[in-house]
């Protein structure tokens, strides 16, 4: 009966709380004033974000503890004299100087100290031109291996069916042998380039005239190209027009701009000194760098990185899918900011599992020294190894010691006197001399057994 009791008493009170809850949600549902708890967090859309920030939130996640460090800058957003140290140009090459000149009318325009550009184009040749400037020029090299695309215009020097046409610029695709030009840039020796894909876009039977575009590896002559179209209709023929349309990840339908573009900014600048012109004309050398797989470092390692250290491991943020071993990547701050190509020595699902070990090494460096500033030899093991180095017990350059405290003899605590050093020395020499002494004695014992046999 008691239990009973109880029961009821515990449903009663029971029913109170919820008549309770219920009056409280009615409260708060009328004034619409509080947000109900839920455990789902909101998405970011990094989709609009910039540069190698796009898609940031598609990232595989290491860790998301890291200390930001106040230094750095997003790139759109550096002071004009550094973003014109790390920028390049989109240029659309005029036709008749050569891809030098006008590599160094940019550099007296702008007033900088290095400009390079990512892949010659002959005087008469028009189109996408990536101009680099100070810091960028490091980027050089891995733009001029990249892929091409060019749309060029065939003069035949007899009538051919369009036809026939269309199958000669669809055969000429793969890896062709081909000689250079006789007017060219590298040496004439026979060579291998890969053309990707090559489509027939126009054809003049009057005129004899075809427009076709290619897809092709860099160090393809397109002029050469043209001439074994010629023989493949049967009539022969030369290049009469070419334009370059894509030259690695730029191409000419975005950021595009002229000489006169760039003259022109600067003055604006010089004028009014509104950057908006010159911001929208140079642009940041990571625009080069969003076809890469990335890597985003911890602030407090971005330095030993400028100085050529491997990423490990501890200093890993995020990285991208379906990295493989040898592969190129780009190392980067969560700023945005490129600091090195560097090459993976793991893959995507060992740099999951593992929690030691050297991530990428460094094969280019982009920013500059101490941008950020130096935070290695600060744990613990580092600063027992610099008293241990003050005080003389191991040598500054000695390899790392496991327990430190076994790296040096505790008997020898006291510091070597001056006299010990002279003895050690005069040992030394003593040893020398003896060697000496020995093997000059065992050369006079040959050459006189070598004359004996002589006499014999």
């Amino acid at each position: 009966m008691q239990l009973r009791a109880a029961r009821g008493a515990e449903a009663a009170m029971g029913g109170d709380k919820k008549e309770k809850k219920s009056k409280k949600k009615e409260k708060t549902d009328e004034g619409g004033l509080v947000i109900a708890p839920s455990s789902v967090t909101p998405k970011l859309d990094t989709s609009g974000w910039p540069l190698l920030l796009k898609n940031y939130d598609k990232l595989n996640v290491r860790t998301a503890h890291y200390t930001p460090i106040p230094a750095g800058c997003s790139p759109l957003k550096r002071p004009l004299a550094e973003y014109l140290r790390y920028g390049c140009i989109n240029l659309d090459k005029p036709a008749n100087p050569s891809s030098h000149e006008v590599v160094a009318w940019i550099k007296r325009i702008l007033r900088v100290e290095k400009t390079g550009h990512s892949g010659t184009l002959d005087p008469k040749v028009t189109g996408c031109l990536i101009v680099c400037v100070d810091r960028a020029t490091r980027l050089v090299k891995s733009q001029q291996g990249a892929g091409k695309e060019y749309v060029a215009v065939l003069r035949l020097h007899g009538p051919c069916a369009e036809t026939k046409v269309k199958r000669a610029v669809e055969t000429l695709q793969g890896a062709l042998f081909q000689r250079p030009p006789l007017i060219s840039a590298v040496k004439r020796q026979l060579r291998i380039r890969t053309v990707y894909a090559s489509t027939l876009l126009e054809y003049d039977a009057e005129r004899h005239l075809a427009v076709f575009h290619v897809k092709c590896e860099a160090g393809t002559y397109i002029r050469t190209l043209c001439v074994h179209l010629g023989l493949l209709c049967g009539t022969g023929g030369h290049m009469q027009e070419l334009r370059r349309v894509r030259s690695g990840a730029m191409d000419e339908n975005r950021h595009l701009c002229t000489m006169h573009d760039v003259l022109d900014a600067q003055h604006h600048f010089d004028a009014t000194k509104d950057e908006s012109y010159l911001r929208r004309v140079v642009l940041p050398l990571e625009i080069l760098l969003t076809g890469f797989k990335r890597l985003v470092v911890k602030d407090s390692a971005v330095n030993a990185i400028c100085y050529g250290a491997k990423l490990m491991l501890p200093g890993l943020l995020r990285f991208a899918d379906d990295i493989d071993v040898n592969e190129e990547v780009v190392l980067m701050t969560t700023k945005g900011e490129a600091i090195a190509i560097g090459i993976a020595m793991m893959t995507t699902s060992v740099m999951a599992d593992c929690d030691h070990g050297a991530v990428a090494r460094v094969k280019r460096v982009i920013m500059e020294r101490d941008t950020y500033p130096r935070k290695w030899g600060l744990g613990p093991m580092a600063t027992k190894k610099k008293a241990l180095v003050a005080e003389g017990k191991v040598h500054k350059n000695a390899a790392y010691p496991a327990p430190l405290e076994a790296s040096y003899d505790k008997s020898k605590d006291a510091a070597p006197g001056d006299d010990d050093e002279a003895a050690r020395k005069a040992e030394k020499k003593a040893k020398k001399a003896k060697k000496k002494s020995l093997e000059g004695g065992e050369e006079k014992e040959k050459k006189k057994k070598k004359k004996k046999k002589s006499d014999d």
